[in-house]
């Protein structure tokens, strides 16, 4: 939401605010907001805004809220420098605690599928999104995930991707679709998914290996939901074998590597049934333009971008007050 939207709403006076710390502060440098009469402040993830380094602008903003305020953090892990947070601003804080990531989970099953090069990789992701029921794969970048998404509904399988450069109708629109059916497949990153929760997820397929174990865990608590099964695979090239090992050992998972490729036992057990191929859908990215007619002026190319151009716009565990 631009300033042109949010100036006139902050200045009539508001209840509630939504922001990421980032926005938050910089609304406050202009003097549009300030905290001097909140009552209740909810940090939500702060264990993900610590990981991305978020925290010192939060411990600014958590600083200009008045002392004696209501205060709830919501966290998954108590590390990383959420436990200075709590430290510094909770008083006679309430621990409520559900079950952690780590916790067992006995209806979801670990696999770690080691493959040969680039190609049997490529081979093995495709057959397993080709089942018939819902499935996540992850990447790291959002480059990536919008060409995976792209690959797979090219070869029959309809996907769609989820990260941050999406749009928020676009990504509402491709979250319908996977919440729906209409797609089976959902390529996302990191950061796209936390959050999302749709049931009956089958399989989550780590494409990349994350960076560290709580994003693997993360990841994998997308499936094996409310007594459901689910399937996890690790997908491994040889030069990520000793960082996937250390990675799965942190995260507390136990599991036998397993060389494959894409018609191996061990794939077609987790996959499943091969859903049917279905013709990828041509979108209309442009409409043609009726020809001028003879003897009329010509828009010149630098005159039709002028004219087209819009305007652009600018879990875990609660410590409770």
């Amino acid at each position: 939401m631009g300033d042109s939207c949010v100036v006139p709403v902050l200045k009539a006076g508001v209840d509630i605010v939504v922001a990421c710390p980032g926005r938050l502060e910089d609304l406050m440098k202009q003097k549009l907001v300030s905290l001097d009469s909140v009552a209740v402040t909810v940090i939500d993830e702060a264990d993900h805004m610590a990981d991305l380094g978020f925290l010192p602008g939060v411990t600014r903003i958590l600083a200009a809220t008045p002392a004696d305020g209501q205060r709830l953090l919501f966290s998954a892990t108590l590390d990383n420098g959420v436990d200075k947070l709590v430290k510094r601003f909770l008083r006679n804080e309430v621990l409520h605690s559900v079950d952690s990531p780590e916790s067992h989970v006995p209806a979801m099953t670990h696999h770690v599928f080691h493959v040969a090069g680039p190609q049997d990789k490529k081979d093995l992701v495709h057959r397993l999104a080709s089942g018939t029921g819902r499935r996540i794969l992850f990447m790291r970048t959002k480059h990536h995930a919008r060409k995976m998404a792209k690959q797979l509904t090219e070869a029959g399988i309809p996907s769609v991707d989820l990260h941050g450069n999406l749009s928020q109708p676009a990504r509402d629109r491709n979250l319908a679709a996977f919440s729906s059916g209409e797609v089976r497949v959902l390529v996302a990153t990191d950061i796209a998914a936390r959050g999302v929760h749709v049931d009956d997820i089958e399989l989550v397929v780590h494409i990349d290996p994350p960076a560290e174990h709580k994003a693997y865990l993360h990841r994998s608590g997308r499936t094996a939901r409310a007594g459901s099964a689910g399937d996890v695979v690790t997908v491994v090239l040889p030069e990520q074998r000793r960082e996937t090992q250390a990675l799965l050992r942190r995260a507390g998972i136990q599991v036998a590597p397993q060389q494959v490729t894409a018609t191996s036992e061990a794939v077609e057990k987790v996959a499943g049934e091969v859903a049917p191929y279905r013709a990828p859908v041509e979108r209309v990215v442009a409409t043609s333009r009726p020809a001028a007619p003879a003897g009329a002026p010509r828009r010149s190319p630098s005159s039709s971008r002028r004219r087209s151009r819009r305007p652009s716009g600018a879990g875990g565990r609660t410590h409770q007050r």
